[in-house]
């Protein structure tokens, strides 16, 4: 039996990837401890998984803009608190979310066995650590580098949204090794037996959330489809103009939705996107933040010919037709389908496990 701390924050595309990781490790008879934000117990232990907070690091709050990620990313009390739990509780590895910088480079520093846990596109991480690269030079932390020495770097993607995927090589914990493990959402080929609609926007409340949930509703009202609308802990049914024809639940899971969608309108959240395109279902985007992955995501998804993306400006005419053009293209939902397939051949928790396993004794 091995021991995996966690370190983790409060976000909410990188919860899914850690729950999933974490209980397929406990599954395999493994100690796992989670740790992260007070905000985040509930979840974590809901999942089944032992949790702890930070002790001083203070709590998140998502801001709009870079500021708040900035400070989220070189958080030194998250670093502080970090190696104060291993003191007490040590771990063969310690797996760091990816936005940790701060974190990472001090466990680095000390020479402790890390890996990384990527959710989102990997390229897009790849880019935006150059960027910080001279951010964390002037802090004195060091971005490349301690992502050089991971063991390794886990992504909960896929290497591409175009199937088939290039041949991946080998699984390897060696250091700076990149391993796709794949979507972390159980997920099977969507057979809708009528046009169905999902759509599930960001459980954060960014600014524009209710304005936009408002022009995705009354882009539905009146649409020749089955809707079902999932709102999430950001906004209430209270704030907004329901159709009486769109079907609202608080919160549903995207294992439950899925497999009788024929698209799905979301906000370009990685994990959300990847969970729709695993069951082969295409996808309308309409990025909430334009500081996160989500217009990549959302371009990336056009690209592959999987779905489209739009403003999330834009007027709720123009978003119904972009979902009525979805739900009629044969070619989109084809695409989506053998990408789905292959998706679903990555197996994407006890892939992860797999190669952390490794980790442990490389």
């Amino acid at each position: 039996m091995a021991r995996f701390v966690f370190v983790t924050w409060d976000g909410g595309g990188n919860r899914m990837p850690t729950i999933a990781i974490a209980r397929a490790l406990r599954r395999r008879g493994h100690d796992v401890l989670v740790l992260g934000h007070d905000s985040q117990a509930e979840a974590y232990r809901d999942a089944g998984l032992a949790f702890t907070a930070y002790a001083s690091a203070r709590g998140f709050v998502l801001e709009s803009g870079p500021r708040g990620l900035l400070r989220l990313v070189f958080d030194h009390r998250m670093a502080d608190d970090t190696v104060s739990l291993l003191v007490e509780h040590p771990a063969d590895v310690v797996v760091v979310d990816c936005l940790l910088v701060g974190v990472l480079d001090t466990l680095d520093r000390m020479g402790r066995r890390y890996a990384v846990l990527e959710h989102t596109l990997h390229g897009f991480l790849v880019n935006g650590m150059r960027a910080l690269g001279a951010i964390g030079w002037v802090r004195g932390v060091r971005v490349g580098t301690a992502r050089s020495h991971a063991t390794p770097i886990v992504v909960a993607s896929v290497p591409d949204l175009v199937a088939p995927f290039a041949p991946q090589p080998p699984l390897s914990a060696h250091p700076g090794a990149v391993v796709y493990a794949g979507a972390m959402t159980a997920a099977v080929a969507a057979h809708p037996t009528e046009p169905t609609v999902v759509m599930s926007l960001s459980t954060f409340r960014f600014p524009d959330l209710v304005a936009t949930w408002q022009r995705v509703l009354d882009a539905a009202d009146a649409l020749d489809a089955r809707v079902v609308a999932t709102l999430g802990p950001a906004v209430s049914v209270a704030e907004l103009r329901v159709p009486r024809s769109v079907e609202v639940r608080e919160w549903m899971p995207h294992h439950e939705l899925l497999p009788s969608a024929s698209v799905l309108v979301g906000h370009g959240g990685h994990g959300t996107t990847l969970a729709a395109l695993a069951h082969g279902v295409p996808v309308l985007a309409l990025p909430l933040d334009g500081a996160s992955d989500q217009p990549r995501v959302g371009r990336a998804v056009a690209r592959a010919g999987v779905g489209t993306t739009l403003s999330r400006r834009s007027d709720p005419a123009v978003i119904r037709a972009a979902i009525l053009a979805l739900l009629a293209d044969t070619v989109v939902h084809e695409r989506a389908q053998r990408l789905g397939e292959a998706v679903r051949a990555f197996d994407g928790p006890a892939r992860a496990a797999d190669v952390l396993e490794m980790s442990v004794v490389v």
